[in-house]
């Protein structure tokens, strides 16, 4: 089992940033790939960014591409989701995922593990 916490969601103003935070913990010894995803009212839920356990290799949806970045503190076992410039078509449920292999995955079904999700709302 890995548990995962999100925190860091909040109101802003579009051109604003924000940083999401997901703490991992449990069964952070088979290196976990990582990844988040997001779901605004009335959509499907959505990939945005994964990231390697080492924190080597990272991947992006193509539409927050030079504004997101996912990073990792191997020492805290936390990802972060660095959101600059963010859009009004941004705000949903961000959710943290895990998945018990070591590659990036960004379908949902390929993720074992879920965090609670924080709530991003984007201002125009």
């Amino acid at each position: 089992q890995v548990q995962l916490v999100e925190s860091g969601g909040g109101l802003v103003q579009a051109g604003g940033s924000l940083t999401l935070s997901c703490v991992a913990s449990g069964r952070t010894s088979s290196s976990p790939a990582m990844g988040w995803f997001r779901q605004a009212p009335g959509k499907e839920r959505e990939f945005v960014a994964a990231i390697t356990w080492t924190g080597i290799s990272t991947y992006y949806t193509n539409s927050v591409k030079g504004r997101f970045t996912i990073s990792k503190d191997g020492d805290k076992e936390t990802v972060f989701l660095q959101m600059n410039n963010l859009k009004p078509e941004d705000a949903a449920v961000y959710y943290c995922a895990a998945r018990l292999w070591r590659s990036i995955a960004t379908k949902g079904i390929e993720y074992e593990y879920w965090g609670q999700g924080t709530q991003v709302t984007v201002a125009s």
